[in-house]
């Protein structure tokens, strides 16, 4: 298939520090889905981001883009961005390092509630551990991390 592209304003989703696309294109023609759309998209031609396409009370699907995406890009609230996408077929696999490895082998329910998380809620655990700078940073999350899903919490 076929990259679609188009472009779009970024926006900011209420007061919070979050924002968004409007994909003003037919989900159901193109993609044969009224819900979510796992795609791939490339923004202004140079940074490249898993996501989805998704319906929040909204009268068209949204694409979120990260604040990682926006620090990537140099752009914020406002600004046009040139979107290109395709449907996102792979399969989605956080990988996940040795020692975070060895600490689900110590908490089995925790890695078995883990398992059933999205994909999006796994890379947020991950991601989370992974960004600590300082050892002892790393340690006491990868601790919290395991409270937090044997507490039910679905992500960061």
């Amino acid at each position: 298939m076929n990259p679609i592209q188009f472009s779009g304003i970024i926006r900011q989703n209420g007061e919070m520090n979050a924002a968004f696309v409007e994909f003003l294109f037919s989900t159901e023609e193109l993609f044969n889905k009224k819900g979510q759309v796992k795609i791939k998209a490339i923004f202004d031609n140079k940074v490249e981001y898993r996501g989805s396409l998704i319906k929040m009370k909204s009268s068209c699907h949204l694409l979120g883009l990260t604040q990682e995406v926006r620090k990537q890009l140099g752009k914020t609230f406002g600004d046009e961005i040139l979107v290109s996408i395709v449907e996102d077929k792979e399969e989605r696999i956080v990988e996940i390092a040795v020692d975070i490895a060895v600490i689900f082998n110590e908490n089995e329910k925790a890695k078995e509630l883990f398992d059933t998380m999205s994909y999006t809620h796994k890379k947020e655990y991950i991601r989370w551990i992974e960004e600590a700078k300082k050892t002892e940073t790393r340690e006491n999350r990868k601790t919290k991390m395991i409270q937090m899903i044997l507490d039910g919490k679905k992500g960061i």
